[in-house]
């Protein structure tokens, strides 16, 4: 008598199609969260458009953000910043990547928090893994070994290290979800925030 061969156990799929409610993808972290890298894989895999905010600001101004905290301060950036956000979030089918100083402000908190159909997901990770990915984005990208030459808010280790946890509760407090990235690849990375995308979020303490 021949047993019938068992059937296999179904793979666990994850949609690529956010909920129906879901509009809007914001990712948030400090630098080197990859941010950018995980939102464009995102943006392709939901087969939405894709938008770094400060990129977006630096196509408006005809300057690189440092370039313009240099000329004109943090608190005139911190205004060209909140305009391209509100810009920003009123576009549908988009992953949006912040900047790292982003959700220091109030008035960006604010446009977020009332922006209906908008999920925002923390890209964690410990400082060192922050540093050591900057520090080999640089070197790819032909720059000395010093991160503080493309990225100037690392050039001084000890206050990049204080502006990091000094932002981490604010993170933390304004993220529907939080992804720990530290031993993900950029492609587990957005699998896990395609994950998180049918799942409730925690309750927020």
């Amino acid at each position: 008598m021949s047993v019938p061969a068992a059937e296999p156990a179904p793979t666990q799929t994850i949609s690529a199609m956010p909920p129906e409610h879901v509009r809007r993808l914001v990712l948030t972290g400090f630098m080197g969260a990859g941010k950018t890298t995980v939102g464009r894989l995102l943006a392709e895999r939901l087969g939405w458009n894709f938008l770094d905010l400060d990129a977006s600001i630096e196509a408006r101004t005809g300057l690189p953000v440092p370039a313009i905290f240099a000329a004109h301060g943090e608190p005139h950036f911190r205004r060209l910043e909140s305009l391209a956000l509100a810009t920003a979030l009123g576009q549908r089918n988009l992953v949006l990547a912040l900047g790292g100083g982003a959700l220091e402000s109030l008035t960006n908190r604010l446009l977020l928090e009332q922006t209906p159909a908008t999920l925002t997901f923390f890209l964690d990770a410990p400082f060192p893994v922050l540093y050591d990915r900057c520090m080999m984005q640089a070197l790819g990208a032909g720059a000395s070994t010093d991160p503080g030459q493309s990225r100037p808010n690392l050039a001084d280790p000890v206050a990049a290290q204080a502006r990091f946890h000094a932002r981490q509760p604010i993170y933390r407090r304004h993220a529907h979800h939080t992804v720990s990235t530290a031993d993900l690849t950029t492609a587990q990375t957005a699998a896990a925030v395609l994950t998180h995308l049918h799942q409730p979020p925690p309750r927020r303490r």
